[in-house]
C-alpha cells in the first residue's frame, strides 16, 4: 500500500465534546479470531494499556470462524455508541467481494485506527522431507491432488498467498481451512499438514523447533530469520502479501467518541510493552490516523476486487 503515512506527533488536548459520563461502563473489543493467536495475544496487551488512557475495562470477545469476519455483523448490529469495537482485519473487505452478505464493510463500519500488519511464511513440519520450496513444488507436480495445505480460512491473505503461488506453478492440492492461527500451526507441528501458509503468530513454534520456514512473502527477507528466502527472490511471485489490520465501532458512533477511541488507542499502541508485544510475533506498528485509514479501507477494496477477479474468487458485486 503506497498511502503515504499520517503523522501524529502530538496528541492534541482540545477533544470535541463528548456525550454526558462517557465512558461510563467497560468497553468491548471483537476478536475474530481464537484465543491465544497472535493477533488475539497483542490486542490484549493493546486494551491493558488502552484501559488506564479510558478509565474503563476493555473486555475482549473471541468470535473466530468464517476467515475472521464475524466481526462485520457483529459490529453493524452494535449500538453506535463507543461500547462496542472490533479489529478489523483485511479479509472483511474480500469477503464481501466474494459472497453475498447483508453487511457493507465500507458502509456499515467506522474506522479508528490502523494499527499493525503482518507479514507471512510458508511452513512445513520439522520432519518434513523437504528443505526448500522447489522441493515441495517439485514433489506436489509428481503426486497432483496430494498435498495437503492450511489456511486460516477460505479467502484470508493466508489462502490467496498460498493459491496464487500454486495456481502460477499449476499444481493441484487439497487445501485445509482453519479458524486461525493456533489450530493451523497445531496440524502443522503436528504433521496433520504437510504444509501451511500462516502470518508471522508461527513464530513461538519456530523458536520450539516444531516447524520450519520455508519462504516469507514479503518484499525483503525478515530481519528476524535473514536466511529465510522471499518468495519473490526465489521467482516464484511478484505479489508481496501483508495484512495491515485497524480498529472500528458500529457506523454511526459520534465523532467524538471516534476522536477519543482514537487518541486513546494511539498512545496504547506506542507503549514500550505493546511494541514489544508485536515484536515477538516479527510485527511492527503501522499507524494510520481515522481520514487516512478511511483512504486506505477504500484503496483496499479497488485493490482486491482487482486479484480477486485475477483469481476467479469475485463473485459479489464489488463494495
Amino acid at each position: 500500500m503506497n498511502l503515504a503515512r499520517a503523522s501524529h506527533s502530538a496528541v492534541p488536548n482540545l477533544l470535541p465534546a463528548l456525550p454526558a459520563g462517557w465512558p461510563a461502563k467497560p468497553l468491548q473489543l471483537i476478536v475474530p479470531w481464537p484465543a491465544g493467536g497472535a493477533t488475539d495475544l497483542t490486542l490484549r496487551v493493546l486494551c491493558e494499556e488502552a484501559e488506564p488512557l479510558l478509565g474503563q475495562r476493555i473486555i475482549v470477545l473471541n468470535r473466530p470462524g468464517a476467515a475472521g469476519t464475524l466481526v462485520a455483523p457483529a459490529l453493524k448490529s452494535a449500538e453506535p455508541d463507543g461500547y462496542t469495537l472490533g479489529q478489523l482485519p483485511i479479509t472483511v473487505f474480500r469477503h464481501a467481494l466474494m459472497n453475498a452478505v447483508p453487511w457493507d464493510p465500507v458502509k456499515d463500519l467506522a474506522p479508528i485506527v490502523q494499527v499493525s500488519g503482518t507479514t507471512f511464511g510458508l511452513l512445513i513440519p520439522a520432519n518434513s522431507p523437504w528443505s526448500a520450496v522447489t522441493e515441495l513444488l517439485d514433489w506436489a507436480r509428481l503426486n497432483p491432488g496430494k498435498l495437503l495445505m492450511g489456511s486460516t480460512g477460505i479467502g484470508t491473505t493466508a489462502h490467496l498467498a498460498m493459491e496464487e503461488i500454486l495456481l502460477k506453478q499449476g499444481i493441484e492440492y487439497v487445501h485445509v481451512p482453519y479458524k486461525g492461527t493456533a489450530d493451523q500451526m497445531l496440524a502443522v507441528a503436528s504433521g496433520q499438514l504437510m504444509a501451511g501458509v500462516n502470518s508471522t503468530g508461527f513464530a513461538p513454534w519456530l523458536d520450539r523447533g516444531q516447524m520450519r520456514l520455508l519462504a516469507i512473502f514479503s518484499a525483503e527477507r525478515s530481519k528476524r530469520w535473514p536466511d529465510v528466502p522471499t518468495l519473490r527472490e526465489l521467482g516464484l511471485t511478484q505479489s508481496v502479501y501483508s495484512s495491515p489490520w485497524g480498529l472500528a465501532a458500529p457506523r454511526g458512533t459520534p465523532p467524538a467518541i471516534i476522536k477519543r477511541l482514537h487518541d486513546a488507542f494511539y498512545k496504547a499502541m506506542h507503549s514500550e510493552r505493546h511494541t514489544a508485544a508485536l515484536a515477538r510475533y516479527d510485527q511492527h506498528l503501522d499507524y494510520l490516523d481515522t481520514d487516512a485509514y478511511k483512504r486506505a479501507v477504500l484503496q483496499t477494496v479497488g485493490h482486491e476486487k482487482i486479484l480477486l477477479r485475477r483469481m476467479k474468487l469475485l463473485t459479489a458485486p464489488a463494495t
